[in-house]
């Protein structure tokens, strides 16, 4: 491909393979300086989510900024226990009961989706002895969320104590709500929530020593309005006295990975087709999930260039298809392509449908040198199954 950039240049080296998830930490290094910034202007405390993004090579960086992860299942929390090393907040729709000593060993916080719950667990962990601060996740029923599937606040939503459900009776032993309404918003989402969180769950706040503000906050967003969310959660700490945790996954990964592939196959069927080396389905379900069309660098909306291809994965899904763009000159065969923004859920949600082969996983050092961490085999695809 002629006229390459800069991006293009830098992901051309031979000794990245395709496919590869590479995140640059340069790049990493901006989002947590922003989200350092409304720490120290807020003393809000921000959690790294780890739903959103695992790679735990990379955890000794954002732990200088950040002050421990939230976990949404007992490998979560054991992840962030071990790897991270500083607080764990555990939060779950539910768990099995063979997991809970496992979960309270590595918690700080561990929040509960519902009353019954929190009665069955209460009385074995305040004999543990341990002094994990538990909570209560509420639901504002109050929907910012467009795409059904990723509101947790639609109707008939499994998450979160709604107030016709709120059992205040049973608060002893509970020092927190959680609420969570938001995904990939601005904070203009957050300021039409916390009136109707606080309208709604307003009288329990005295009682409470923090409150967790959840996902969902794009912070590290080009035009988001870093200033509003700080001028929010100071204005609610000033009123209620109170720890807030944010605990945005998306936001410390943003713009800060790149899935580099390559094109195995070039076939034709009414449109010119690119099958590549990786897949829409296996290696960023998001895409198909969501449905979004990522960035691909150099390429362009069908038509805008001489040259449309139909990006596809390899896998047998009808399916796998990542969408179309133009280039100014025709793929070949052994072309590299880089998707953009491929950091968060990616890595966490990928698979081996077809036993297709995960990308393997790289970091681009401050110092521009690209740094292999990881790379798959056959056993990573055999030890899954049975």
């Amino acid at each position: 491909m002629k006229n390459t950039s800069d991006i293009q240049k830098r992901f051309s080296d031979f000794r990245i393979p395709t496919p590869c998830y590479v995140v640059d930490e340069s790049k990493l290094l901006k989002n947590l300086r922003i989200l350092e910034t409304v720490q120290q202007r807020t003393g809000c405390r921000i959690l790294l989510a780890l739903k959103g993004f695992a790679m735990f090579s990379l955890f000794p960086v954002i732990r200088e900024y950040l002050c421990g992860i939230a976990a949404s299942s007992v490998d979560e929390a054991r992840l962030g226990a071990e790897e991270f090393g500083r607080e764990v907040h555990f939060c779950a729709p539910a768990f099995p009961d063979a997991d809970f000593d496992e979960i309270l060993s590595y918690s700080h916080h561990i929040v509960f989706n519902s009353f019954s719950f929190w009665n069955r667990c209460k009385t074995r962990i305040m004999e543990s002895g341990k002094p994990v601060r538990c909570g209560i996740r509420v639901n504002p029923e109050h929907s910012e969320v467009r795409t059904p599937i990723y509101d947790p606040c639609g109707a008939g939503s499994r998450l979160g104590v709604t107030l016709e459900h709120f059992e205040a009776k049973h608060l002893a032993g509970i020092s927190g709500l959680h609420f969570h309404t938001l995904c990939e918003l601005n904070a203009d989402a957050l300021a039409r929530t916390l009136p109707v969180f606080e309208k709604k769950f307003g009288d329990w706040l005295n009682d409470m020593e923090w409150v967790n503000f959840g996902g969902g906050h794009h912070i590290t967003r080009d035009d988001y309005d870093v200033q509003l969310l700080c001028d929010l959660i100071s204005d609610f700490t000033r009123r209620h006295s109170l720890q807030v945790y944010l605990e945005p996954g998306e936001a410390i990964a943003l713009n800060t990975g790149f899935l580099v592939t390559s094109v195995l196959d070039i076939v034709h069927n009414g449109i010119d087709i690119a099958i590549l080396d990786t897949s829409a389905s296996a290696h960023m379900p998001d895409v198909l999930e969501m449905p979004y069309r990522p960035v691909v660098e150099g390429a362009g909306m069908p038509g805008e260039y001489s040259s449309t291809f139909r990006l596809a994965g390899l896998t047998c899904l009808a399916g796998d298809v990542i969408g179309d763009y133009s280039f100014a000159e025709p793929l070949q065969v052994g072309d590299r392509l880089i998707f953009h923004d491929m950091a968060h859920y990616t890595m966490v949600k990928n698979n081996t449908f077809n036993g297709v082969r995960l990308p393997s996983i790289g970091i681009m050092e401050r110092d521009g040198a690209f740094r292999l961490v990881r790379k798959f085999a056959y056993t990573d695809y055999r030890n899954r199954l049975s």
